[in-house]
């Protein structure tokens, strides 16, 4: 653990307004292409963001995250075809319903450790996949399920709405416009990213999150200095869940199609890279690696064939010369009182 020094100032006080304001600019000037790109960017930041919490701070090895990702994505699908549920009516109870999985899923294992919990949680994942590429009267097996467009207050992005109803370009008096359903997806997201960094922030100077940091350093005096490791583990599991649900929900709207080939092991993987890459429970360093691991392979797709290989090269490199990540976990010390003794 990497202490600062008391009166320390983070630079990041002058990155993130800056960041926050070219993300606002950003979309005038993109076309289609990058918007895409910076859509799927966010929504790996907001799975290594739960995948983080998880193993990065409560450091439960979970090989099935992407199971959280399919129910939220499914979730919207499902909600859609047989409720007449929107996007905004999904997304929170997509969070809900991902959040209770990962609390049924933190009790058989609550006694589990290392090697055995991430067999479990893999085998989790497996069963989703399987159960969503096989039951094909509910979820439409491998032929996957529509996703309806996001509406804002009741107005459509497409040239021509359905069901009688108004265009926002018509309501707005202006052209159409095909990139509209993507700002749109890409301004919500990017205000979500917003909100579950500044929740993180700040769950980890909680007691909560303390107990995370706690278990994952050592469960035995974890326990014995009185804290109760079945919450600390569930929470973990619950919350971890939850944002992983909401980024499956913006991934189904973004694609506009779902199907089981999308939710596979070689994706929960890829959101573990993100987050020994950035560096176990660093913030900052999940943001920069989930950006690094989906620009980069639409930059090399000319080497799409030996994609995996080079990933593979760049774990292992990293694993030689920063074990910790990209940015390590940094506390901030504190000043002692006078008449205290250090």
């Amino acid at each position: 653990m990497h202490v600062l020094a008391p009166d320390y100032k983070s630079r990041l006080r002058y990155i993130i307004p800056a960041l926050i304001v070219i993300a606002i600019v950003f979309p005038i000037f993109a076309n289609k292409y990058l918007l895409t790109v910076v859509i799927l960017g966010l929504i790996y930041v907001l799975l290594g963001l739960g995948l983080n919490i998880v193993v990065g701070l409560a450091g439960l090895l979970d090989l099935g995250y992407v199971a959280f990702y399919a129910i939220g994505a499914y979730g919207l699908a499902l909600g859609y075809q047989y409720l007449g549920l929107g996007f905004w009516s999904v997304l929170p109870l997509a969070a809900i319903a991902a959040a209770l999985a990962g609390c049924i899923l933190g009790f058989p294992v609550l006694r589990m450790h290392g090697d055995y919990l991430a067999i479990v949680t893999l085998g989790f994942g497996e069963i989703i996949r399987l159960v969503l590429n096989n039951w094909l009267s509910f979820t439409g097996g491998p032929n996957g399920m529509p996703v309806p467009s996001p509406t804002f207050l009741g107005l459509e992005f497409g040239r021509r709405a359905k069901d009688g109803g108004v265009p926002i370009h018509e309501f707005l008096g202006i052209e159409y416009n095909a990139n509209l359903k993507f700002i749109f997806i890409y301004a919500v997201l990017f205000m979500v990213v917003l909100a579950v960094l500044y929740i993180k922030h700040r769950l980890t100077r909680m007691p909560v999150g303390r107990a995370w940091e706690a278990l994952r350093e050592d469960e035995i005096a974890c326990r014995s200095m009185g804290l109760n490791h079945v919450l600390v583990k569930l929470s973990a599991f619950t919350l971890g869940a939850s944002t992983a649900g909401l980024a499956g929900v913006f991934f189904a709207s973004y694609q506009g199609f779902v199907n089981p080939s999308s939710f596979t092991f070689f994706e929960s993987a890829l959101i573990l890279a993100i987050v020994v890459l950035g560096g176990m429970g660093s913030t900052v360093g999940v943001v920069i690696a989930a950006f690094v691991l989906t620009v980069a392979p639409e930059l090399l797709r000319s080497f799409s064939e030996y994609r995996v290989l080079l990933f593979g090269v760049l774990m292992v490199l990293m694993m030689i010369w920063r074990p910790r990540g990209l940015i390590r976990i940094s506390r901030t010390g504190v000043v002692p009182r006078k008449g205290v003794a250090p």
